[in-house]
């Protein structure tokens, strides 16, 4: 009998440590080894075991992942050393400062600082008993904080058992539990799909998960994890706060990988200025970037003030989302007809920038979110995005809110719109609608189109009111006279234009063909289709079923594709600008061959040798094929520094990930 408990005792034992590894590979390294059925069939069996044999069960096991029974309270813990909040910095000089201020309390000149992205979450310790996860807690006030350990213990980036540490008595881990943008946004549809309120944020998900009572509830939520400092430690010493982040990884804990040591403060700015630029190229939110002294002896030295340390200080970026009144719902006609809703919002800055109008997408959007005239709503600006209405905030209501109602005529010339089955877009059906000629010459005139220097939406505007253009091949046909009818137009302003809209007649074949304006017809797809199809005649020409074969376009693509080229005054204005001298076929025949051809590839993350533009022209001339979104028909995913929402899509389609290095291998070059 002994015997059989040993052997069970064994087998659990080696079913624990494998399902930890596995979930390292997964969770920590992003390289898993095994299958997701051999996965779930090793913790199946682990499961069966520790049910059929409850002495065999502990707290440390993974299966106590998936949440225990719900809590009355969350209880109190007091942190073995306070978990301190940081001093802001907003510009560059208060960055100088703070590195002053450090080397006249060192009397040192030579301060070697680590930055690490601050990530926009809740902060947390966790407390390992030789090795063992024992508690979780937040950071309270900084000096007791809540235990959710159970909470915690669904997080599967956190281990709950560190890898070499058993030696280690007492270990307390600081780090910050974040839910990605991704998993926000399908939670934030799901909720508006369900009539319950939104989250306006990630940071506001990731918290409200934490404090439920119940577990099953937080781990029904893709929170994840990111460690970043010891709290405390029994027995060891580290050096610098760049080996504890090198200790966190050995210990088998998920280290954002964006930290940078510097030998210098110089090294800090451009950092943090980077950073600033690349922060929507993430797919969790930072608002910020922490410096840190690096020798932990120095950090000792400088010691707090209140409850700030003098040798770390974050650098805060903008906010970007914020709440202010939507005033007002109005539509305009896009260029292929789309009526396009917008917010009209009392004044509010984010991001820097004081924005007043903002995207509603589209009228499925508004009613799922139940988005009224006069509602409370929040604003988000990622970067140079246009500003869009995450949702209302419905607990402000006040019962004098107005539902809005989508237009039964075009707004521009009051015309029928139309909306088939199955699209959440509505559309203008007047092809001769002002809106739409407007919004396709601004598009044509575009740095993606065909870059018209000094041909902006005024001018333009300024053109069909005199009756200068019907359409973008009218473009070329003017002459100084004409255009010195334009107000302010004098001779130089008039020879500026001519000789811009000369030089576009050299832009690219994939430049003319994303210019005119196709339904579904972006810059990626234009240059698969110049690739593919070398010439303008030989896309006129080609069945739907030819332009669905080319890789990274589906049915749908094709069939636009198609309506458009069929339409006898598409092909006439095609024609025009044969007319006038637009390139109409690629400068080169399409790559067929090379080490990359038959292969596509989609890239996410940032690149360290080349800029995503060029590496995806680097396939291109090596025989590749580049498609613009997850598929079925890709077959492998580049993966950078700081990966978009892309890659957990492309994992659930099965695509194969490589690195920057795999690829160039795959070339043949290294």
């Amino acid at each position: 009998m002994n015997q059989d408990i040993d052997r069970l005792a064994a087998r659990i034992a080696d079913l624990r440590q494998k399902i930890e590894y596995h979930n390292y590979r997964y969770y920590v390294l992003d390289s898993p080894e095994i299958s997701d059925a051999e996965y779930d069939r090793m913790f199946r069996e682990l499961l069966e075991l520790e049910t059929a044999h409850p002495e065999l069960a502990s707290p440390d096991s993974p299966t106590q992942r998936v949440g225990g029974e719900p809590l009355e309270r969350f209880e109190k813990i007091t942190h073995y050393t306070p978990m301190l909040s940081l001093a802001n910095a907003f510009s560059e000089q208060e960055l100088r400062t703070f590195h002053k201020r450090v080397s006249n309390l060192l009397d040192h000149d030579d301060i070697a600082y680590v930055t690490e992205l601050k990530i926009d979450g809740v902060a947390i310790a966790l407390t390992y008993e030789k090795g063992r996860l024992a508690r979780g807690a937040t950071r309270g006030n900084g000096l007791v904080g809540e235990d959710v350990t159970a909470n915690l213990k669904t997080v599967r980036q956190i281990p709950m058992r560190l890898r070499n540490a058993d030696s280690i008595q007492r270990l307390e881990i600081r780090g910050e539990v974040y839910l990605p943008v991704s998993a926000f946004q399908a939670l934030n549809e799901e909720r508006a799909s369900q009539g319950l309120a939104l989250f306006a944020n990630p940071r506001n998900a990731a918290a409200g998960a934490l404090r439920q009572l119940d577990p099953k509830v937080t781990a029904s939520r893709p929170l994840a994890f990111f460690g970043y400092a010891v709290g405390y430690i029994d027995g060891r010493q580290l050096q610098t706060q760049r080996q504890t982040l090198e200790q966190l990884t050995e210990w088998g804990l998920p280290v954002n990988t964006n930290f940078r040591w510097h030998a210098s403060v110089e090294g800090v700015f451009s950092f943090c200025h980077n950073w600033e630029r690349k922060r929507d190229s993430l797919d969790y939110e930072i608002d910020g970037v922490v410096i840190k002294v690096d020798d932990l002896e120095f950090q000792r030295a400088l010691g707090v003030v209140s409850r700030d340390p003098r040798w770390a200080i974050a650098f805060k970026f903008p906010a970007q989302v914020a709440t202010t009144r939507l005033t007002d719902i109005g539509v305009n006609v896009g260029r292929t007809g789309a009526l396009n809703p917008f917010a009209m919002l009392e004044p509010v800055r984010v991001g820097g920038v004081t924005i007043k109008l903002a995207t509603l997408h589209n009228q499925d959007d508004i009613r799922r979110k139940d988005i009224r005239i006069g509602d409370l709503v929040v604003v988000k600006r990622a970067g140079d995005v246009i500003p869009q209405v995450v949702g209302p905030v419905l607990e402000q209501r006040t019962g004098q809110e107005r539902i809005f109602h989508y237009p039964k005529k075009c707004p521009s010339c009051g015309h029928d719109i139309s909306q088939e089955e199955g699209e959440v877009m509505a559309y203008c059906t007047n092809r001769e609608c002002p809106a739409q000629r407007f919004e396709g010459l601004v598009h044509f005139a575009s740095q993606g189109g065909m870059d018209i220097r000094g041909l902006g939406p005024s001018t333009l505007q300024k053109m069909l009111d005199l009756g200068l253009v019907r359409d973008a091949a009218g473009l070329y046909f003017l002459d100084a006279e004409q255009l010195g009818r334009l107000p302010g137009f004098k001779e130089k302003s008039t020879q500026n234009l001519l000789a811009s809209l000369q030089t576009s007649k050299q832009r690219p074949f994939e430049n003319v063909l994303f210019a005119l304006g196709i339904r579904h017809v972006g810059e990626g797809v234009a240059v698969l289709l110049a690739r593919y199809f070398h010439d303008m005649n030989a896309l006129l020409n080609a069945s739907q079923e030819e332009i669905a074969g080319v890789a990274g376009i589906g049915p749908e693509i094709a069939g636009s594709i198609q309506h458009y080229f069929r339409d006898s005054r598409n092909r006439q204005f095609v024609s025009r600008l044969r007319q006038a001298g637009l390139q109409m076929k690629s400068d080169e025949p399409p790559v067929r061959h090379g080490p990359l051809a038959g292969k596509s590839f989609l890239i996410t993350g940032t690149l360290e040798s080349m800029p995503r533009s060029a590496a995806e022209n680097w396939i291109r001339e090596r025989g590749g094929t580049v498609l613009a979104s997850i598929s079925k028909k890709l077959d492998y995913i580049v993966v950078g520094a700081g990966p978009g929402s892309k890659l957990p899509k492309a994992r659930k389609l099965g695509v194969k990930e490589i690195t920057e290095r795999q690829l160039a291998a795959m070339a043949g070059e290294r």
